[in-house]
């Protein structure tokens, strides 16, 4: 999407994005090789009662479906960063993921005419409805500049 295309209040729904067990282990083991995230039968007796995958695995999962939907043929150039980012709930292997992308505010730099700025908030929920993730980011856009 272009950036003219975003105005606040719009709602873009993604998904489903399903996570295997495969996807879980091998993201745990590589980046975050903590033992609710890698040890099975430990994890069983742990605070979640299985498995868990990691936060920053849901938030991949969300960035990538961002990317697939929205961002692939748009002029982002990328994000000065998160405002906020909540881990409300595990997510599982087998878990199905939606997100929802809501605009919260699109303008144009004072300073640099040529940078668009929006910020949005993702939410993100399971197969069950149960929201799992929230953040609140700004994305950048470069603009054509204005034929004078």
């Amino acid at each position: 999407m272009k950036f003219a295309q975003f105005h606040p209040g719009q709602i873009i729904t993604l998904g489903p994005w399903h996570l295997s067990e495969s996807s879980l282990l091998d993201f745990a083991r590589e980046w975050d090789p903590q033992w609710f995230h890698l040890d099975s039968e430990r994890a069983q007796t742990g605070p979640y009662k299985g498995l868990i995958a990691s936060g920053w695995q849901t938030g991949a999962i969300a960035m990538r479906m961002v990317v697939d939907a929205i961002l692939h043929d748009s002029d982002s150039i990328g994000s000065p960063g998160i405002e906020a980012l909540r881990w409300i709930a595990p997510v599982r292997a087998g878990d199905d993921l939606r997100l929802t992308a809501t605009v919260l505010e699109v303008r144009t730099s004072q300073r640099r005419p040529e940078l668009g700025i929006m910020r949005w908030r993702w939410q993100m929920h399971n197969q069950h409805g149960v929201e799992v993730m929230e953040l609140t980011a700004t994305s950048l856009f470069g603009l054509e500049p204005s034929a004078s």
